[in-house]
């Protein structure tokens, strides 16, 4: 008999910015390297013989926890990967529930039948990762193994392996970052001895403790934005974008002296003019509730992007959902190989340099401002 640990990757980029990851190479964020520290814990004097991961990055830095303190490599194949999404690969899930909702809720409840152009279907899943299971389990026969993959591959195998079906009582859930599943093979049959376990997680550390889109996957996401292009030709559009401006430019600077309406507006259109994509109006719903816009050429040259501005309206501050703009901006130069993301923020404003430390951001400088002293961020992609 063999027994594995097949164990979720811990909390990457993905999560926090409530991306579809996939095949997308999300690093693992602050909390997913705490919850690394408390796997390894978990682990720790418990016997392993091997450790595997996907060859992905969030897996591999999460196998790293079972390396510590044991003479052992690590092995990587691309047969332990996250499903492969096709074209929702990247796409904030806001935007892919709007787009796909009637997919959105078989990918939750019903995966054998969720079907989008150019993802791997819930069969081929199933069985590669049963495939490799089986193979890792007669490769270490007699030993104890650990193996990290990821959410949705890891769902699928297990409804393989304890028989369950969509539309039989309630969807199995999704598994925490970091969540563990004992497994014991022999003469090539899966038992599962427990699925799903975090216990090694206080809430603090908890990704699901921060979150409420897997607690009923039967309705729709209340905590995903969604975004779409915002257009400064548009009366309507270029209204709102001023409105937010003048407002964000009044929290950072105490009052709206300095701000030159026309000056911003001429400044979007000429961002959109380059690519639509870099000026987004941030929905909730069928609500405008922020403005997302990026300098597409600033900072080429040294291979960082800009942040113009990242705004939400006041009674969606404070809530979770800013990360996501920021997902959006890391996503954006990521795809256009800027590897890093830089931003201005009035060094007044502590709360906003709060906000951004939290999430990545460090300071790199003071400079002159139009109307007071700016601190210069910056955030690794």
């Amino acid at each position: 008999m063999t027994s594995i640990y097949l164990i979720r990757h811990a909390e990457a980029e993905g999560n926090l910015f409530r991306r579809a990851q996939g095949h997308w190479n999300g690093k693992v964020t602050d909390r997913g390297r705490r919850q690394i520290d408390a796997l390894a814990e978990r682990f720790r004097g418990v016997k392993i013989d091997a450790v595997y991961s996907s060859d992905l990055d969030r897996t591999v830095a999460t196998a790293g926890a079972l390396l510590r303190g044991r003479e052992l490599e690590l092995v990587t194949t691309p047969r332990l990967r996250e499903v492969n999404m096709g074209v929702w690969e990247g796409e904030p899930w806001g935007n892919i529930t709007y787009r796909w909702p009637e997919q959105m809720y078989l990918f939750n409840n019903e995966p054998e039948r969720w079907f989008v152009p150019g993802c791997e279907s819930f069969g081929e899943v199933q069985e590669r990762m049963t495939k490799v299971i089986l193979e890792l389990a007669a490769k270490h026969e007699g030993g104890t193994i650990a193996a990290v993959s990821h959410g949705m591959a890891i769902k699928i195998f297990l409804m393989g392996a304890m028989g369950v079906h969509s539309g039989e009582g309630e969807p199995m859930l999704h598994g925490d970052n970091t969540a563990v599943s004992l497994l014991e093979v022999e003469d090539g049959r899966i038992s599962v001895k427990y699925y799903n376990d975090n216990s090694h997680l206080g809430e603090g550390l908890s990704t699901f403790a921060q979150q409420r889109w897997w607690r009923d996957t039967k309705k729709d996401d209340p905590t995903s934005l969604r975004f779409e292009p915002l257009d400064p030709k548009n009366p309507g559009d270029a209204e709102f974008y001023t409105r937010c401006y003048a407002d964000s430019w009044a929290v950072a600077h105490g009052s709206s002296a300095g701000f030159v309406p026309r000056v911003y507006l001429a400044s979007a259109r000429s961002h959109s003019a380059k690519d639509r994509d870099c000026l987004m109006k941030v929905m909730y719903g069928e609500r405008p509730v922020g403005v997302l816009e990026l300098d597409p050429r600033r900072g080429r040259d040294e291979g960082c992007g800009w942040i113009s501005l990242l705004y939400l309206v006041p009674e969606f501050r404070g809530k979770g959902y800013g990360v996501q703009l920021i997902g959006c901006a890391a996503a954006y130069f990521a795809d256009r190989g800027r590897s890093a993301v830089r931003l201005h923020v009035a060094v007044t404003n502590e709360a906003a340099i709060g906000f951004y430390r939290h999430y990545g951001f460090e300071e790199l400088a003071v400079e002159p401002g139009v109307s007071s002293d700016q601190l210069l961020m910056e955030r690794k992609n």
